[in-house]
């Protein structure tokens, strides 16, 4: 295929205009990065925690979830979450009412509602790109917490295990936040994954379940009582 970048009057096609597009975006994430390493480099030690979105609350992981990064604050970890509703509006709000600090790391969608009101206003910052969130996410935070959720919380989960993985960063705790969401998934690495030799045995000692608050925490506390939190890679 013949690829020609002027229409038949000479002027530029579309797919030309989408190339000039794309080489002005650089700039738009270079600062998008530039704003996201600065406010969140001044948070100091962090957990992220992912969930859905969806949960409402009433439910019990919404209450959990408070509770967590409640108990976080109190030894000292902000609480950095989506910015949005269900999981993320209860770890904020855990943060909030423990006085700790609330961060919201949101991202710019046409259905989202901007980001919940349990986010302190100096830990605010939105973003317009999916990878240099995600990238805040891992970078600025001492340990993963991964409640109930959908695709978009399996994302980030498993990114962050890859990263780990491959060792492009170090090993954090993460965590995985109710065994009877998450034991089927489990089950299936132990037996498909490992049988096909996708991952291999020792890939599962990556992570923890739990049902506890508290476990939870001693899992990050432990963690560091050896280890200076840091960020956890450099460009």
């Amino acid at each position: 295929m013949d690829f020609k970048f002027k229409d038949e009057n000479g002027a530029p096609n579309k797919y030309r205009s989408g190339y000039d597009a794309d080489i002005w975006s650089v700039f738009k994430i270079m600062g998008e990065f530039v704003e996201g390493y600065d406010k969140l480099f001044r948070v100091g030690p962090c957990v992220s925690i992912f969930g859905s979105a969806r949960t409402n609350h009433d439910n019990e992981y919404y209450k959990l979830a408070t509770e967590f990064a409640a108990q976080l604050s109190h030894k000292g970890f902000g609480v950095i979450t989506g910015g949005g509703p269900g999981i993320m509006e209860a770890a904020n709000k855990g943060a909030f009412d423990a006085e700790g600090k609330s961060v919201g790391v949101g991202i710019e969608l046409p259905f989202e509602q901007g980001l919940n009101e349990f986010v302190h206003p100096n830990y605010s910052i939105n973003f317009n790109y999916f990878f240099v969130r995600k990238v805040m996410f891992v970078k600025y935070s001492q340990a993963l917490v991964v409640f109930p959720g959908g695709f978009g919380t399996l994302d980030e989960l498993f990114e962050s295990l890859t990263l780990v993985q491959t060792q492009k960063i170090s090993k954090i705790p993460i965590i995985l936040f109710g065994s009877s969401y998450w034991q089927g998934l489990v089950d299936w690495m132990n037996t498909s994954m490992k049988e096909w030799g996708t991952i291999s045995e020792h890939d599962t000692d990556l992570f923890h379940v739990t049902d506890s608050c508290e476990e939870g925490v001693k899992i990050i506390t432990d963690f560091y009582s050896n280890e200076d939190p840091e960020p956890n890679f450099y460009f």
